[in-house]
């Protein structure tokens, strides 16, 4: 038995989850919140043969695209105390961060 663990873009989130239960996998979604833009993140959880994982990790890489996104970030000038000038940043959002772990010791009820 595997537990996938993916961590997936809110914006990819239903898709994945879409597919999956169209598949006839499990998901739990739990909603995550991302650390570096503050953005909603999802984390799911997927219960299943080790046989399956394979064809899980492909629904998710083929739903979950990196894509590149241009965000303000505000940023102190050094010569005026307490004020911010915001510029423009690209950075990439999207995709997924996945763990696969092995589950021996399970209870189901």
């Amino acid at each position: 038995m595997k537990l996938i663990i993916a961590i997936v873009n809110d914006e990819d989130a239903i898709d994945v989850i879409d597919l999956l239960n169209e598949k006839g996998y499990r998901v739990t979604k739990l909603a995550t919140t991302g650390g570096f833009l503050k953005s909603g993140n999802t984390t799911l959880m997927i219960g299943i043969e080790a046989d399956k994982v394979d064809a899980v990790l492909g629904i998710i890489e083929e739903t979950c695209k990196t894509r590149h996104q241009v965000v303000t970030n505000p940023s102190p000038l050094s010569t005026t105390t307490g004020v911010y000038v915001p510029y423009p940043v690209d950075i990439e959002v999207g995709g997924a961060t996945i763990f696969v772990l092995d589950v021996d010791n399970f209870i189901k009820i």
